[in-house]
């Protein structure tokens, strides 16, 4: 990811997002597409992701989670941070 534009994303997913697998196809993802940050469900029953790296990667991670079966992503609100210096992995908290 040295020679590409890192950028951060805060994204709250709305919809059938919550005990369907939303978090694990998205740690999935962020593994294949080389993305950092984390995942994690909310009270109000919406999942809140802070995910880091390429535009297209983040992008992409995203088509991979809404192809999941049985999720539905109705809404999503996304706003953009300050990237955060060594961070390794994606977790799912």
């Amino acid at each position: 990811m040295s020679d590409t534009y890192i950028i951060r994303r805060r994204i709250t997913f709305y919809g059938w997002v919550q005990g369907v697998g939303f978090r694990w196809r998205a740690r999935s993802a962020a593994d294949r597409y080389g993305c950092t940050g984390w995942v994690h469900n909310d009270y109000d029953g919406s999942v809140t992701m802070e995910i880091q790296g390429p535009e297209e990667a983040i992008d992409s991670v995203i088509l991979a989670i809404e192809k999941g079966r049985y999720i539905r992503i109705e809404n999503m609100d996304s706003r953009r941070l300050d990237p955060v210096e060594d961070e390794y992995g994606f977790r799912v908290r």
